[in-house]
């Protein structure tokens, strides 16, 4: 696919949106604020939302960033975004969920998992907190595994496997999901403490090794059924999630 001449235009409106983040791999290159009006529970809600895009090369010349992008299918390519509400950046007290992608569940409202119902749920959460942020990382499919080898495990599962032995069959370890880059962005955003809405243990202890300083965590369970409850007790059974009231440990 051949480059084409950016429009000096566009990139006057661009240059002010997009941010470089360095990271241990290259840059990542945010862009955003942008309004976003949601559809939550049949009332139109305005977030403000951000994507960002992973690159080797770091340089301020969005013009040459930009237009390398022409050149590239990126629609063959996973990005990252984050939905922000509220004064999220000031606020002494903000929420946030890491949310790694489902497509069976965000997508087709599958009940196999609780990934559908924690998307809206924390969405809704934030609106009645007052502010906060929805993080939904695309490279996570199957805790990081993919679709085409999340839709084999699920051959696995219906075969008497539960979701860590499925994963591991395929030889992958249980969670090989990475929240660095996530981190980054929510660094770049905030600077004050966040609390954490999960139900995992890894996913705190991630924040806190960065460094961010995690003010508390809040569970996030519902949408139990005879479908997902093996799956369910799988997670607390063998991937440590966690069953309490959301106390956050000072470990």
């Amino acid at each position: 696919m051949k480059e084409k001449k950016l429009n000096l235009d566009a990139l006057s409106v661009l240059k002010d949106k997009i941010q470089l983040i360095k990271n241990t791999k290259g840059a990542i290159y945010l862009v955003g604020p942008i309004k976003l009006p949601v559809n939550l529970y049949g009332e139109t809600v305005e977030f403000k939302w951000y994507c960002w895009l992973n690159c080797e090369e770091i340089t301020e010349d969005y013009e040459r960033i930009v237009q390398k992008l022409s050149s590239i299918n990126l629609a063959e390519l996973q990005q990252s975004s984050v939905l922000v509400y509220g004064d999220f950046e000031n606020s002494e007290d903000a929420i946030i969920r890491m949310h790694s992608i489902c497509h069976t569940g965000d997508i087709f409202g599958s009940k196999r998992c609780d990934c559908g119902f924690q998307l809206k749920q924390s969405m809704k959460m934030i609106v009645e907190h007052g502010n906060g942020a929805l993080f939904y990382l695309a490279n996570h499919e199957g805790r990081g595994i993919g679709l085409f080898s999340k839709a084999m495990a699920y051959v696995l599962q219906e075969n008497g496997y539960d979701t860590v032995e499925a994963n591991q069959a395929l030889g992958f370890v249980d969670d090989s999901r990475n929240y660095e880059d996530a981190i980054n962005v929510l660094k770049t955003i905030r600077q004050k403490p966040v609390t954490l809405m999960t139900n995992n243990p890894k996913k705190l202890q991630a924040l806190k090794n960065s460094g961010l300083e995690v003010s508390g965590r809040r569970p996030l369970w519902g949408d139990v059924s005879e479908y997902n409850e093996k799956y369910l007790q799988t997670k607390i059974a063998k991937s440590g999630h966690l069953e309490d009231d959301g106390t956050c440990p000072n470990d």
